[in-house]
C-alpha cells in the first residue's frame, strides 16, 4: 500500500482574543477535508521562516491558504499603502520563504485566494491593492452571498494545467477577495479571468504542478474544484 502524500497547509494566525488570550493559530476544516478526501494526509505549519526548508524536506506538496489580510504592497515595490491594505508580516514572511522554496524545489505547490496573491509575489509580480479602485466596473469580488454559493465565473484558457484539470472552458467559483495580481511574475501565465477581467487563475508551466487560484475551491462550488486537489495530490504523490 502506498503512503498518503504528506500536504502542508500555512496556517493563519489572529491576536490574543476570542479563541484564547494569547496568539492563535487558525485553518477552516474544509482545507483539510478536501485534501483528505483526494488521498492525502494534511499538517500544518506554523510561522516560522527559518524552518522553511526544514518542514519542505519533510512534505510532499504545499497549500498556501487564504485570510482576510494583504501582502505589505512594500514587498512588491508600491510606495503608498490603500486605506484598506492589513497585513500579517510573520505569516507573510513564512508563506515567502516557504513558495519560493517549494518553487525551487519544483514540489507541487497550490496557491488559494490570498495565496496566489502570495505566489505572485514571491516569483516577482505585483498586486491590485484594491479592486473598486483600480477596475472599472469591477464585480462583487467579496461576494454577499455565501461562501459555498458561486459569486461569478471564470473563463479558463486552452492549453493550461487549469484547463486540462477542469476540463472546461468556463467555471463557476466562489469569490471573497479585494486583491488580486496585476502583473504576472516572470515564468507565470494567466490561465483564468472573470468577465470583467480580474486575473483568476496564474500558473507556472515550468514547473510539475504550481498553481494559483483567486477563488477557495476548498469549499466544492462545482466539479471543477475537486478535481483541483485531485490533481495537486496525484502530482504531490509523484
Amino acid at each position: 500500500m502506498c503512503a498518503k502524500p504528506v500536504i502542508g497547509l500555512t496556517l493563519d494566525c489572529e491576536s490574543p482574543g476570542g479563541y484564547s488570550k494569547l496568539p492563535w493559530y487558525a485553518l477552516r476544516e474544509n482545507y483539510f477535508a478536501v485534501l483528505r478526501r483526494a488521498g492525502a494526509l494534511p499538517v500544518a505549519l506554523p510561522h516560522e521562516a527559518d524552518d522553511a526548508d526544514d518542514y519542505l524536506a519533510r512534505i510532499d506538496g504545499l497549500v498556501i491558504t487564504g485570510g482576510a489580510f494583504d501582502v505589505d504592497p512594500a514587498l512588491f515595490g508600491d510606495a503608498e499603502r490603500h486605506a484598506t491594505v492589513t497585513t500579517k508580516d510573520r505569516r507573510t514572511g513564512f508563506e515567502l520563504a516557504a513558495a519560493r522554496a517549494a518553487h525551487a524545489r519544483d514540489m507541487p505547490l497550490l496557491g488559494i485566494c490570498g495565496g496566489q496573491q502570495l505566489l505572485n509575489v514571491a516569483l516577482g509580480g505585483t498586486l491590485i491593492q484594491h479592486i473598486p479602485d483600480a477596475v472599472p466596473g469591477a464585480l462583487a469580488h467579496e461576494q454577499p452571498n455565501p461562501r459555498d454559493q458561486p459569486g461569478h465565473s471564470v473563463r479558463i484558457t486552452p492549453g493550461t494545467l487549469l484547463h486540462r484539470i477542469v476540463g472546461a472552458d468556463e467555471l463557476a467559483v466562489n469569490s471573497a477577495h479585494h486583491q488580486a495580481v496585476r502583473e504576472v511574475a516572470p515564468g507565470l501565465v494567466v490561465d483564468a479571468r472573470a468577465p470583467d477581467g480580474v486575473i483568476e487563475g496564474i500558473e507556472d508551466p515550468g514547473r510539475r504542478f504550481c498553481l494559483g487560484v483567486e477563488w477557495h475551491p476548498e469549499y466544492l462550488v462545482s466539479d471543477g474544484d475537486a478535481l483541483i486537489f485531485d490533481a495537486f495530490v496525484a502530482a504531490a504523490a509523484g
